[in-house]
């Protein structure tokens, strides 16, 4: 009889999990909607698969978390609100981070919070907050939008321009164990190189790789000093354990507690040494960012 109602009463808890969790966004881009890996969770330490309320409710212990996303994948977009809702449902959100904000937007998202609080949300938004043109509105409008709305902080994670020309020019020593080491700068150098279609002149190298770890000591910095529980949107490569935001944690003494979600397009496997979980999702067409880039041929 015992027996009996621990499983009645586990049942009953786990569908109410399911059911205060939002439903699922439909998947916006085109490509691989035949993909078997499509909207498949993986938890990457096990290789087991998960459900989405699984995938929340081992989110929602956790003190730490990175959301690693591809930048112009609107799905990636729908599922990060989906996922601060659902983390919302299990617990109270201490923080939320955006990589798309800067240090000198920090006055003016506090401005605009308190204005949505009090119901007087700004009629322009992305002006209210200066939002940078280079980070699609459309995309990550409805997020910013949603996270003013509520009690908890939206915080900038990145630096400011001015930073980085600084760094540019300066290529300040960074201080670590474990972002300094050979592999994971070479293997930032290579990512930097393809990133830029192979035409950065190689004396430019080093500024580039000490501006991007530089981005990921600050993302770490602002996340390490951040309300818990605190969730960091942020690109794929900022994101990885063995390459990012992670690693420069771990330098400063803060490793437990955090978790790693890459949100990835069906046929860019993710490893286990990059994340804690992958979530699979729809694709966009292929397209040669470089071409455009690229001198024309004269005519033979």
């Amino acid at each position: 009889m015992r027996l009996l109602l621990c499983c009645c009463l586990l049942l009953l808890s786990a569908c109410h999990t399911a059911a205060t969790l939002p439903p699922i966004p439909d998947w916006q881009s085109s490509q691989g909607h035949e993909h078997a890996d499509l909207g498949r969770i993986i938890d990457l330490r096990s290789g087991a698969s998960l459900t989405p309320a699984q995938l929340v409710e081992q989110l929602a212990a956790a003190e730490l978390v990175l959301v690693g996303e591809q930048h112009d994948n609107p799905d990636h977009h729908r599922l990060q609100l989906w996922l601060l809702k659902a983390l919302a449902a299990q617990r109270p959100q201490g923080s939320l981070l955006l990589e798309m904000l800067n240090p000198d937007q920090q006055d003016r998202v506090v401005a605009a919070h308190a204005a949505t609080l009090d119901g007087q949300a700004p009629a322009d938004l992305p002006a209210a907050l200066a939002w940078q043109k280079n980070w699609d509105w459309a995309l990550y409008g409805p997020i910013v939008s949603y996270a003013l709305a509520q009690p908890y902080p939206l915080q900038a994670a990145n630096l400011n321009r001015s930073e980085i020309m600084q760094i540019y020019a300066a290529r300040p020593a960074l201080q670590g164990r474990l972002s300094t080491t050979a592999p994971v700068r070479e293997t930032l150098l290579a990512d930097i190189r393809e990133s830029h279609c192979g035409l950065l002149p190689e004396a430019q190298m080093p500024a580039m790789l000490a501006v991007q770890q530089q981005r990921d000591r600050r993302m770490a910095e602002r996340l390490r000093a951040a309300p818990t529980p605190a969730l960091l949107l942020a690109g794929g490569f900022h994101a990885r354990r063995d390459l990012g935001v992670p690693l420069h944690l771990a330098d400063q003494g803060v490793d437990a507690g955090t978790l790693v979600l890459q949100l990835a397009e069906v046929g860019k496997p993710v490893s286990a040494a990059s994340a804690d979980f992958v979530w699979y999702s729809a694709a966009l067409p292929e397209k040669d960012h470089c071409a455009s880039l690229r001198r024309p041929t004269s005519a033979q």
